[in-house]
């Protein structure tokens, strides 16, 4: 697609061409011709194909010209509907708004009563379970203990047994 400042200057060069050829002695400066009819044919027939494909691009131009303005007039009318939105948006108060601020301030509180809450509780977990576990430790121990009294009481038992028998025969060997 050509610009107006595109087709200013094919138009300076074709005036330029037409200078020269008037310069050479071509087209006389009283514009009659100096060389035949054929030539002069094709040097007007040229000239009106350039001013056809000129006024083509003029067209053209126009074209793409009332075509912006025509998006540019729908840009604007979207625009001032969008500017109409956001005001009434802007104006538009929430009817439960109080309320609901209200619940939430109450929801945060709760939050953090819970935050400090679980964090308790996590701590009393973790000496429950370190308690469970020293206490399991020493029940244990106390069982292990237990077994190891119950057979050296039991090994005391035989060995005085034993010694009881022993003395026993000592004095019936004796009467």
């Amino acid at each position: 697609m050509t610009t107006p400042k595109q087709m200013e200057q094919q138009q300076q060069q074709q005036q330029q061409q037409i200078v020269k050829m008037k310069n050479s002695g071509m087209i006389s400066y009283n514009g009659s011709p100096m060389i035949d009819d054929r030539d002069e044919e094709m040097a007007r027939s040229a000239l009106s194909a350039f001013r056809a494909k000129e006024e083509e691009i003029e067209r053209k131009r126009k074209e793409v010209s009332d075509k912006v303005h025509a998006q540019l007039g729908r840009v604007e009318e979207e625009t001032k509907r969008l500017a109409e939105i956001r005001e009434k948006l802007e104006t538009f108060v929430d009817p439960a708004g109080k309320e609901v601020t209200i619940v939430r301030k109450k929801i945060d509180l709760v939050n953090r009563e819970l935050k400090g809450m679980g964090q308790n509780c996590q701590r009393k977990e973790k000496e429950y379970k370190e308690t469970l576990d020293a206490f399991n430790a020493k029940s244990k121990e106390k069982a292990q203990l237990v077994t190891k009294l119950m057979e050296l009481v039991s090994e005391s038992e035989k060995l005085r047994m034993k010694k009881l028998e022993e003395l026993s025969k000592h004095i019936e060997a004796l009467h």
